[in-house]
Formats: structure tokens, C-alpha cells, sequence
């Protein structure tokens, strides 16, 4: 097992990656040092014999609250140039999940906001509880769902993804189901047995065979290509330095309207 001081635990087990967020006390929400945690963790997934399939899953009541406060108030004196580098990592963080040639689980046992929806959406398949809800609110705070958004409009589909990214609005599992973004929703007592029978299913099959048919899926849904990668960055790279993204993360974290949304 390897802990690390990022708020992140890795295990492999029967041939399974488990990777853990354990930042309970922060809802689990995710800064740049467990963006980075993250990356090489999928990274050391893909290349070790030893693994069949890789398990997100998380500690605490919450599986993912998005960002971490403390990250928000340092993206919000960056530069435009530190944004860009700041986004390029989310964004690579994404595509490595999306590209991963092993199998990718999610167990969503809690609520996923933000930036966490990309993680589910990049993932193959996701089982949730009905208790969990979801929501893509980076409009509420002058943001945008930038580099996450590939990966949620191929899932939901542009015409469901026009309604939750502009509304923000929380939406349940069983909405998330309907919408393509969880594959299953089962009861509490009964996720780790869901997430077993997927992983048993997935052990059976070759190994070479999983990896190419997730090429051959990704071909045929012909993917956005780097240029899409770095133009979503530089969008939300601009989105966080405009007059709206910094009165609105500022009003986040302060605990007060924003000025658009003043009576």
C-alpha cells in the first residue's frame, strides 16, 4: 500500500488499482498536488502487469466536492500564464483517465460536484447510490466547465449538457443514470457487491483484448484531439482571469452573492 501526503491512497489488490481520495475533512475535493497524485497514479495503473482494471472510490460521506478552497484562493491571484498551466494539468489529468488502456471503475458512494463529474465522466463505468447527487456549478462562481466538458457532452449528450451546465442545478442518481453519466444505481449495502461483479466480469476477459477495444471505441467515436485539450484549457485559463471569474470565486469564498446575482 502507498500513502501519500496528498490526501490520496493507492492499493492494488486481486489485480485491481484501488485508488482512494482521503481528504474527508475537505469533502474530498481535489487541489493541484492531488491533481498531480492522481495523474501518476492512473499513470502507474496503465503500465503495471500486475493490473486488470483501476477503482476510484473515496473516504468520508462525500466522493468528491470538486476544488479544494484553499487551491481556489491561490488560482485566484494566478496569472493568466500560471491559469493556463494550472488548467493543462486538470485537462491531462481528464485525458489520462479517458485513455487509460485498463479498465476505469468509479463507486460513487456520495455527492460529486464539479470537477468530479469529469472524473466519473471520463471513467468506463460508474455505479453510484441513489443518495448521491451531482452537479456541474462552475457558472455559480463566474467559471466555466471547461476542461471537464469533453468528457460530460459526450456522456449526457450537448442538448442535456446545455441544461445542467447553465442551471447548475443538483440532479439525483437516478437523473445521472437517465442522463448517461452513472451505467447503474444500486443501494448502499449493495455497491461493493455491484462494483464486484463489474471487476469479475472485467477479470475474465483478456487484458490485450480490453485495451484494444477501448482503442477501438475511442477511434470509432473519433475523440477531440490536442487541440481541443489545449484550447479548453486556455478557455478556462481566460474564464478564471475575466472580471466574472474573479468576482465570483472571490464571492465564493467569501461567503456572499456575487454582484450578477445582487437584487
Amino acid at each position: 500500500m502507498s500513502l501519500t501526503s496528498t490526501g490520496l491512497i493507492t492499493t492494488v489488490e486481486d489485480g485491481v488499482a484501488v485508488i482512494t481520495l482521503d481528504r474527508p475533512e475537505v469533502r474530498n475535493a481535489f487541489d493541484d498536488a492531488l491533481i498531480a497524485a492522481l495523474t501518476r497514479a492512473y499513470d502507474a495503473a496503465a503500465v503495471d502487469p500486475a493490473v486488470h482494471a483501476v477503482l476510484l472510490r473515496a473516504n468520508g460521506p462525500t466522493f468528491c466536492a470538486g476544488g479544494d478552497l484553499n487551491w481556489m484562493r491561490r488560482m485566484a491571484t494566478y496569472s493568466r500564464q500560471e491559469n493556463l498551466a494550472d488548467a493543462m494539468a486538470l485537462a491531462t489529468l481528464m485525458r489520462t483517465i479517458d485513455l487509460c488502456p485498463k479498465p476505469t471503475l468509479v463507486r460513487v458512494h456520495g455527492s460529486a460536484f464539479a470537477g468530479a463529474t469529469g472524473l466519473i465522466a471520463a471513467s468506463d463505468i460508474v455505479v453510484a447510490v441513489p443518495e448521491a447527487e451531482f452537479a456541474v456549478t462552475e457558472v455559480r462562481i463566474g467559471l466555466i466547465p471547461s476542461v471537464i466538458s469533453p468528457y460530460l457532452v459526450r456522456a449526457m449528450g450537448a442538448r442535456q449538457a446545455r441544461r445542467y451546465f447553465l442551471t447548475a442545478e443538483r440532479f439525483s442518481a437516478e437523473t445521472a443514470l437517465a442522463l448517461g453519466l452513472v451505467h447503474e444505481v444500486v443501494p448502499a449495502e449493495e455497491l461493493d457487491a455491484a462494483i464486484a461483479r463489474h471487476l469479475k466480469a472485467l477479470k475474465a476477459a483478456s487484458p490485450g483484448a480490453l485495451a484494444a477495444t477501448k482503442a477501438l471505441i475511442a477511434a470509432v467515436d473519433r475523440p477531440f484531439d490536442q487541440t481541443v485539450l489545449q484550447d479548453t484549457a486556455r478557455r478556462i485559463a481566460d474564464q478564471r482571469v475575466s472580471a466574472d471569474g474573479r468576482e465570483g470565486v472571490s464571492a465564493f469564498l467569501e461567503k456572499r452573492k456575487p454582484k450578477w446575482g445582487a437584487a
